[in-house]
């Protein structure tokens, strides 16, 4: 694979698959390398390296390519005629201007599968828009619904870049199946992949209202986001939050059988709105009554959907995340996050290692079908570049 993506969804889509044993080449501009590397941009580092290129590169080469040089788009265009996948993050029209758009790069090499990932998709009107994740969720209606479930608020920012993830994964089963049909057919495919599309298309449990009603969700009305009982947040007497993550019936008639109040039951197994908000506030006021910890003794062997609202220190340090290796530590010290695909047969082989800049550039220059006088000029341009560097 080569990967000529920067910052999250390209690099985490390519890094699972180099954790499964796909050899990734990471093409980084030596005079504007990857951008994750830079501690001033992410400032917080372990072993020398900042945290999130630590956990988005690893198991990668790195081959240095100027791809403004005739040199280095000379290489580039070697390297795709060997490989099976291209990635790539530029905004809509670069890789065509650059020369190393699908439709060039697949006359060489029609088994070519190449992936476009961007904010809004490769045409439409919002093609040239520039975004990062939280514009894309901004504009996919989410943040707009993501509020405090008491109170009036103004949308709050999502703690985790899900746009940049929900694409990322988009992505690789999108060049998965690709890779699958090629089987068949010899033919690879090109993959226009939408960070705003895949918050879209993480969406049907709450297009209820705008395709059957042809309104704007009243939230709390409606069943996610807060208008249920059973799938809300409640403050605890220390300031701590319990979220209630589940709605039915057993659930419910656990949860207030429990309380002694058995007569919300009807009215909570109902429809989410209006016939849950009494049984709401008497939940937030019992939910005050007591410390986070003392309700987690109260809901210890009882059959409820709940889980209390870890930091995100605490979710990292549970036994249960470090048993199953989706937090582990290198030789070093240093800590990664694990693979989430869990393969019974083949599982990940996981390299720690982290590429350097160009490392191994050499190297891939001379795996390719170059003559020796077009060998030599590319590594003597791309030395030069690298010593300017």
């Amino acid at each position: 694979m080569l990967d000529l993506s920067l910052f999250l969804p390209g690099p985490a889509a390519t890094q699972l698959m180099a954790d499964h044993g796909a050899r990734v080449i990471k093409v980084e501009n030596p005079l504007a390398p990857e951008p994750t590397r830079s501690a001033e941009a992410f400032p917080w580092t372990q072993g020398g390296e900042t945290v999130l290129f630590r956990n988005t590169q690893r198991g990668k080469e790195s081959i240095a390519l100027n791809l403004k040089t005739t040199a280095g788009k000379n290489a580039l265009l070697a390297l795709a005629r060997e490989v099976d996948v291209v990635v790539e993050a530029f905004r809509p029209g670069v890789a065509e201007r650059l020369g190393i758009d699908y439709p060039t790069l697949s006359v060489k090499n029609p088994g070519l599968v190449y992936c476009s990932l961007s904010a809004f998709g490769q045409n439409g009107p919002w093609r040239d828009r520039p975004a990062h994740d939280t514009a894309t969720v901004a504009a996919a209606g989410i943040l707009d619904l993501t509020r405090s479930p008491e109170g009036d608020s103004g949308p709050a920012i999502i703690g985790v870049p899900i746009a940049d993830m929900l694409s990322s994964y988009l992505a690789l089963s999108g060049i998965l199946m690709a890779l699958h049909r090629r089987n068949t057919t010899g033919e690879g495919d090109f993959i226009d992949v939408s960070m705003f599309e895949s918050v879209l298309a993480a969406s049907p449990n709450i297009m209820g209202p705008v395709f059957g009603g042809n309104q704007t969700p009243e939230r709390l009305q409606e069943r996610t986001h807060g208008g249920n009982a059973m799938l809300n947040v409640y403050e605890t007497a220390d300031a701590q939050f319990i979220a209630l993550g589940g709605g039915e019936k057993k659930f419910v008639e656990a949860l207030f059988t429990g309380l002694d109040r058995e007569d919300f039951v009807s009215a909570v197994t109902g429809p989410a709105g209006e016939g849950h908000w009494a049984a709401i506030a008497f939940l937030r006021a019992t939910f005050r009554k007591r410390t986070r910890a003392e309700w987690e003794m109260w809901f210890t062997g009882r059959d409820i959907c709940w889980s209390p609202v870890n930091s995100l220190k605490e979710a990292w340090d549970a036994d249960h995340v470090w048993e199953r290796g989706m937090r582990f530590k290198d030789s070093q010290g240093n800590d990664h996050i694990g693979s989430a695909v869990r393969f019974s047969r083949e599982p990940a082989q996981i390299s720690t290692k982290l590429p350097q800049i160009g490392a191994e550039t050499a190297k891939i220059i001379g795996e390719l079908d170059l003559n020796e006088a077009d060998h030599k000029t590319i590594l003597s341009e791309l030395t030069k570049i690298i010593r300017t560097k």
